[in-house]
């Protein structure tokens, strides 16, 4: 990295989504310094381990599996909400170990994820104008004058539900209740009588089976870490380079710079500028990154980007985030994909088939339609076997949660329906059931896409 780089060079370059709207710049401030004093929410170490584990599916030999909220709340904070989700991504990796024959590696939307880029800087609501809800993390989401002023506060708020929701993490994932001789235990209750959960209780039975012979002849969850814990990574866009930049240290073992408020950080669609103040930022930190690349992106400028993001070509160390639209995607991804592989330099093709699939519905809720959903997955796996490119992950906005947000699925879920449960602060997410059938038909496709690899081989 130049030399010039430092954790906050980012303030000379344009920098969009940012609010500088702050009414109080002194309070602002002393929170930043406040957070800078503040521990490190996750470790270098940590960090490289992710890379590692995400230059396996840069290679083809793993499956990368990223999803929870669409934005953390406050609100919702609680324990049972944390489990549900971490609960979920297990099941999900599960089906998907099973069926593709690789390892996933886990990464949650999860720990930070609070701040949201708005297409628009206001909102009206009977002919009165706001400032638009950005994220708990800068404003409030009740419509009022006072609650939608950004609040320096809410800065140190985030870090310290960030601190205890990683501290829970850290126990569920190595204190027991990530065994694989739990697995009956994970499923949920409200799953657990649904289609995904009747399959989910075979696959389940099927993998007792194979436990119960590795018990046989000696190979149990103390003697074999990787039955007994699960490496579990978090991840957020890295929106609030102030924040970001007030967790940036230096790692004493390797002299490098690390963004310790996450393992993974990400570029969104709307600040991917070349020259701009998120791009810069990134190219200093060591984490593993990811850049969200929609409909506008031109192959050239794709190109730029790794470049810049991964000068050392290290594996691991870019993923690329589509988000195209179930409409957009086949037209899209192909000129992208190509010119990645003409390129070179190792990178790790995901797909969000959420944010390219937001529909109004009648009664005026947002929601995704699970079908456009599902739609979008299937094209960007199809395509990545077109072009030559292993199909490397899912990108998902997603809950633990019984909401009633995204319409279809096995339950059909409709719009007159939304209104039951609509619990988002942003952007419709999929509940468990969804999510798991989501996962039972995509691990059916990769299994499929294996079974044409062996016999072409």
């Amino acid at each position: 990295m130049n030399k010039s780089w430092s954790p906050h060079s980012w303030r000379a370059r344009p920098a969009l989504h940012i609010p500088d709207d702050y009414p109080d710049a002194a309070a602002l401030r002393a929170a930043e310094a406040e957070i800078a004093t503040l521990p490190p929410l996750v470790f270098a170490g940590e960090a490289r381990r992710l890379t590692s584990a995400l230059g396996k599916v840069a290679n083809g030999e793993a499956f990368l599996l990223q999803g929870g909220d669409c934005a953390e709340s406050f609100k919702e904070f609680s324990a049972d909400n944390i489990r549900d989700t971490f609960r979920l991504i297990l099941q999900m990796a599960v089906v998907l170990t099973f069926a593709g024959g690789k390892p996933v590696v886990k990464v949650g939307r999860i720990a930070g994820q609070f701040g949201k880029p708005r297409s628009s800087p206001v909102e009206t609501i009977d002919g009165v104008t706001l400032p638009s809800y950005r994220g708990d993390n800068i404003n409030g989401m009740e419509f009022t004058p006072e609650a939608r002023l950004p609040d320096p506060s809410r800065l140190v708020k985030a870090y310290n539900q960030s601190s205890a929701t990683l501290n829970l993490l850290r126990a569920f994932a190595n204190g027991g209740y990530a065994d694989l001789y739990n697995i009956h235990k994970w499923t949920l209750g409200f799953v657990s009588g649904s289609p995904q959960g009747e399959r989910y209780k075979v696959l389940a039975e099927k993998i007792s089976e194979t436990l119960s012979f590795m018990s046989a002849i000696g190979i149990t969850s103390d003697k074999a870490q990787e039955i007994r814990q699960v490496d579990f990574f978090t991840s957020h866009e890295a929106l609030l380079l102030n924040y970001e930049q007030a967790l940036t240290r230096v790692d004493s073992t390797s002299g490098d710079w690390y963004d310790t408020s996450a393992h993974m950080l990400w570029i969104g669609e709307r600040t991917r500028q070349l020259d701009g103040a998120h791009v810069h930022f990134m190219q200093g930190i060591k984490n593993p990154i990811g850049v969200k690349c929609g409909p506008t992106l031109e192959p050239d400028d794709l190109k730029r980007l790794i470049d810049a993001l991964n000068p050392e070509a290290i594996p691991g160390r870019l993923t690329l985030i589509g988000r195209f639209g179930s409409e957009k995607v086949n037209e899209r991804l192909p000129k992208l994909m190509k010119a990645t592989r003409e390129h070179g330099v190792p990178v790790v093709w995901s797909i969000d088939p959420m944010h390219g699939n937001v529909i109004k519905a009648a009664n005026g809720y947002k929601t995704r339609p699970f079908d456009r959903i599902l739609s979008e997955v299937r094209s960007f796996i199809d395509v990545a076997g077109a072009e030559g490119v292993h199909p490397g992950g899912l990108h998902l906005e997603m809950t633990g949660q019984n909401v009633t947000e995204c319409i279809g699925g096995a339950h059909a879920l409709s719009e007159d329906e939304l209104s039951h449960r609509y619990h988002t602060h942003c952007d419709p997410r999929m509940n468990a059931d969804q999510a798991l059938e989501l996962s039972f038909l995509v691990a059916e496709r990769l299994h499929a896409m294996k079974d044409a690899a062996a016999k072409a081989a």
